[in-house]
Order: structure tokens, then sequence, then C-alpha cells
């Protein structure tokens, strides 16, 4: 654990060497309002086109637009994160996030929004939030040594309140899209940017004080980018588990992307449950994922990763591609959500944990940013091919390979060697020695 002076401390209006639960408190509760504005259009712009379009096609298209600078931006940003701060790069980007949304509702009430607009708006959330969350997670280890808990508890938590933005999310956008329109949804969804912009600014401190590690600290604090990008793509070559990681969760978050922005809408549409079918199938994984992820926070440092991660792994993918493609009754699909999403909170407490032990602290927003990019680097395919999928041979048939891909790619995985570093955990200060 990094110590801070006294100076440091009284600064930030705390007794020296006692903890300070304000700063992880924020970044939770940073986390919390931007992921659930985030989950609400991701309830309501895919319902706007749907309905207003028609065109699974063109739904597909919007989540492309938004994904792919989402993950090229978020890629790229690794070393402005690591040398502006991550709590300036967050406020910032929640911002300029607030202000694309809310000229979606603001330009369609004066007739002025044309679907290629909308691509352009769509975008510029993209561009923004994938800086917007990448600070926001690089905040969570320091956050955690201020607050002088375990950095598994840390990333549990961090975990819990993805999960609970998940679930709350859907729910609101869900609720608002049936009562009130789609375009008010997304009016919910500028203004949690923008309270998530301001928690930022009032809560977290304006620098961190982490002590650089000395493997690094030879390197000129004015070296150029792409030199200090680099070494994000070196230290990457050199983490195995890392790069087995990267490949696995790209394949599994293309198809988890084609099932959340294109297929569940589809499914809702076309068995006639309405928006309401995807909030309650995006909540009750939610609130299962809450209680998965409760239980790894407080118990994660004690189990076997490599065993619950793929046990995880498996309830969170190919059940709930196979329950929509079956002829079941409506209770079914929440039921089987909820296996899902209790498998589902298990997952990223796990892979939060790993990162932050063996990434070293200078290192970690551009490690970070890269392996998201990476791992992310399918999303922006899944909407866009799922909807030519679905045009060209249906709705029911793509559900069927959407799991069965699933399901492979989850089991062929586990039988690599690679996947045995997980239950042999190496702390940040031995990467430091």
């Amino acid at each position: 654990m990094t110590a801070h002076t006294s100076t440091e401390a009284l600064a930030e209006g705390r007794a020296p060497g006692r903890r300070s639960l304000r700063p992880l408190g924020g970044v939770l509760a940073a986390m919390a309002v931007s992921s659930t504005g985030t989950r609400i259009s991701a309830v309501a712009l895919p319902w706007f086109v749907l309905v207003t379009t028609g065109s699974t096609t063109r739904t597909g298209l919007v989540a492309f637009c938004e994904m792919v600078p989402y993950v090229l931006v978020k890629a790229l940003t690794g070393p402005l994160v690591d040398r502006a701060g991550p709590r300036s790069v967050s406020w910032v980007s929640d911002v300029v996030s607030a202000i694309a949304v809310g000229m979606v509702p603001l330009l369609h009430s004066l007739h002025a929004l044309s679907f290629w607009l909308l691509l352009v708006l769509v975008a510029v959330v993209g561009t923004a939030r994938g800086p917007g969350d990448l600070a926001k997670e690089v905040m969570v280890p320091e956050a955690a040594e201020r607050a002088s808990i375990p950095l598994e508890r840390a990333a549990g938590l961090a975990g819990v309140t993805e999960r609970l933005a998940s679930t709350v999310g859907p729910a609101i956008g869900s609720s608002a899209v049936a009562f009130f329109g789609p375009l008010t949804a997304l009016t919910a969804n500028a203004l949690c940017f923008v309270l998530g912009s301001a928690v930022v600014m009032l809560t977290l401190p304006r620098r961190g004080h982490a002590s650089p590690a000395p493997s690094l600290s030879a390197r000129p604090a004015d070296s150029g980018y792409w030199r200090r990008f680099g070494d994000g793509f070196r230290f990457l070559r050199t983490e195995p588990l890392f790069l087995i990681v990267v490949v696995t969760i790209c394949v599994t978050n293309f198809l988890d992307a084609a099932l959340t922005t294109l297929l569940i809408p589809t499914w809702a549409r076309e068995s006639g449950n309405g928006p309401s079918a995807i909030g309650l199938t995006s909540s009750v994984l939610g609130f299962a994922a809450v209680g998965g992820s409760l239980i790894a926070a407080a118990a994660v440092h004690r189990m076997r990763r490599r065993v619950v991660f793929f046990a995880g792994f498996l309830l969170a993918g190919a059940p709930r591609f196979l329950v929509l493609a079956a002829d079941v009754p409506m209770w079914a699909v929440p039921t089987v959500f909820a296996v899902s999403g209790f498998g589902v909170g298990f997952l990223n407490p796990i892979l939060g944990a790993i990162t932050f032990e063996r990434v070293p602290r200078p290192l970690l927003g551009r490690v970070t940013a890269l392996a998201d990019a990476l791992a992310w680097a399918g999303i922006p395919l899944g909407g866009l091919v799922a909807g030519a999928a679905v045009t060209s041979f249906g709705l029911t048939a793509v559900l069927l390979a959407g799991g069965a891909a699933h399901f492979l790619t989850t089991a062929l995985s586990a039988l690599r060697p690679e996947w045995r570093g997980m239950d042999t955990p190496r702390g940040r200060e031995a990467l430091k020695t």
C-alpha cells in the first residue's frame, strides 16, 4: 500500500494515516449514475430506432456507430488518463456525453433529427464514453488504498455498482419508454451524465499521489505519447493470462452485444411483449448479478478463481440465447436470466482484482485501456451483424447459433493452460521489485 505524506493528507482534509472513504464512495457513485444512464439509453435508443424506422439493420447500425469510436478512443486515451489524471478526464467526458445525448430529443422535437445526424450524435457519445468509463475504472485501486480495503473487495464493490446500474437502468428505461416514450428516457440519460460529472468534481481529489513503480521511474515525465502508449503494449505482451482473457472476452462480448442491442429488442417486438420485456429481462439479470457480485466482493479472495470464473461464464452466456429461441412460457425467460445473472456477477470482480494486482500503477490507465478496447473490439459489430443475420435467417436461427458459439468459446478457452495463472495472484508490490 502506498504511503501518503502528512501534507497531502491535510490538503485532502483528513488526518495523516486515517483512511478516507470519500474517494471510493465518489468513484462508485459516479460509476453508478453514469452507468445507469447508459443502461437507460440501451433500452430507449434501439426502441426509438425500431419504432421510427422499422429496420433491424438500422438499429444495428446505430449501435455500431456508438461502439466503434468507444473502443478506438478508449484504446488511445490510456496515456492521456495516466498523464492528465482520471478525475479531469471523467467529468469532461460525462459533460460531453450529456450534451450529445440531450441533442437527440431536442432536435427530434424541432423536426431536425435525420437518421444520419442521429448516427453522428451517438458517435460523439461513444467517443466521450470511452475515456470516461476508463477514467472511473482507473480511479478504483487508489480509492481502495485511501479507504484501506483489499483490492478484491474494491473490485467487487465496483462490480456490484455496475450490476446495480444494469438492474435499475433498464427498469427506468423500459418504464420511461412505455409510459412517456423513448425520447423522455434519453433525456433522463443526459441528466445522469450531468450528475456523474458533478459527483466526480465534488468528491474526488484533483490529483492522485500514487508512487511510481521503480521499474518505470526512469521514464521521463514528458516522454512522448506514442512512447507511453507503447509501454502498455509491451506490458501486455509479457502477460499471457491477459492475452487469453482479452481474446476470450472479445468473442463473448461480440455475442453479448448482438443479444442485448438487437436480438432481445427484436424478440420483444416479435413476441408481442413490448419494451417492458426488455426491462424485465435486464433487471432480473441485474438483480441476480448484484447477488453474485456481493458474494464475490466478500469472498473472492478466498475462492479458487479459475473454477468460479468458468462456472459463472458458462451460466452467463448460452442459456440466455437458448431460452429466447425456445417456445417457452414467459415466466421461464426471467428465470433463466436470473440464473445467468448470478453467474455474471462473479466475472468482473475476479478480472478486476487480477488487473489491479498485476498492473503497476503508472501503467494502469494505458494497460487497462488497451485490454478493454481489445476485449470490446467485437462489440461494435455485434448489433450490426445480428441485424443483417436476422434479416437473412430469422431470429430463432440466429439465437441458436449465438448460444452454441458462446458455449464453445467458453468451453474451449477453459482448456488453455494460461488460465492457471488466475489462481497464482501477484501483488502490486511484487511487480515493483
